[in-house]
């Protein structure tokens, strides 16, 4: 027998589970009522229905219209909408963790867990993981390209599948964590005009046989590490405060929500 266990927010004379904060993240993605009631399966009158019964759930405007401009207007989740989003994806991770905590006393009982999370568990050898905002999304039906703005003046953008993208349910304005490996990144004393390429100051660097590892300040208390040959940063010779860039494919961020 499998257990399967599920979040949902109940009020009076309404409930919202997974199916209708999908409808939310959709929105936040799509831009608009109607796509995001195409992305979940709903007639354009349901999706409305279903966010004017999340507003009322909630007592707060989850979703705003917007109207003229060069696209005919459109809608966008507000601080609230993007909250509730947030909220049950943290409350899933709660409780699949505590789930997984659970599963060794459920052994020989014949009760199976049905919907295990472990990636709300995984660590990382990822040395960046750097939080940022989602502050725009390019889809189409195989891969996504996301903007994450880490600062108020540095965006980095990362390419995920689409599948990925309606998996971690990112929208404008969400919080995410971009990891990336130390040795994906590259040092250069010019910007790169392909891929990402950060302006940054060389803080520190630790000096070993074959790899040396820079630490970069990015701005408002980020910072970035990058591993590099040592014969390479040698010939660079790089000194602290050095003004430098950091290069790094968008195919080699991986996002994470909480």
């Amino acid at each position: 027998m499998q257990v399967q266990a599920a979040v949902s927010f109940e009020g009076r004379r309404s409930i919202a589970g997974r199916d209708r904060i999908r409808l939310l993240e959709a929105v936040g993605r799509e831009g608009s009522i109607s796509a995001a009631a195409r992305a979940v399966g709903l007639s354009y009158k349901a999706a409305w229905d279903a966010i004017d019964g999340l507003n009322a759930l909630f007592g707060r405007t989850l979703v705003e219209a917007r109207s003229g401009g060069a696209n005919g207007g459109g809608a966008q989740l507000t601080r609230s909408g993007i909250r509730v989003v947030e909220a049950l994806t943290r409350l899933e991770g709660e409780l699949s963790r505590a789930l997984n905590d659970l599963e060794p006393d459920l052994r020989d009982s014949g009760i199976a867990l049905a919907n295990r999370a472990p990636g709300f568990m995984l660590r990382t050898s990822a040395r960046n993981a750097l939080r940022g905002v989602v502050a725009g999304i390019e889809a189409d039906a195989v891969s996504a390209q996301v903007a994450v703005a880490l600062t108020a003046k540095t965006t980095i953008h990362t390419i995920i599948t689409r599948r990925s993208l309606d998996e971690l349910g990112l929208c404008r304005g969400r919080d995410v964590v971009a990891l990336i490996k130390a040795s994906f990144i590259s040092v250069t004393r010019q910007r790169v005009t392909r891929g990402n390429s950060i302006r940054s100051t060389l803080v520190r660097k630790q000096t070993g046989t074959h790899d040396t590892e820079l630490i970069l300040d990015l701005g408002a208390g980020k910072r970035l590490v990058a591993t590099l040959d040592t014969p390479r940063v040698k010939a660079m010779n790089l000194k602290k405060r050095d003004l430098v860039w950091a290069a790094f494919d968008p195919r080699h961020v991986i996002l994470a929500v909480d």
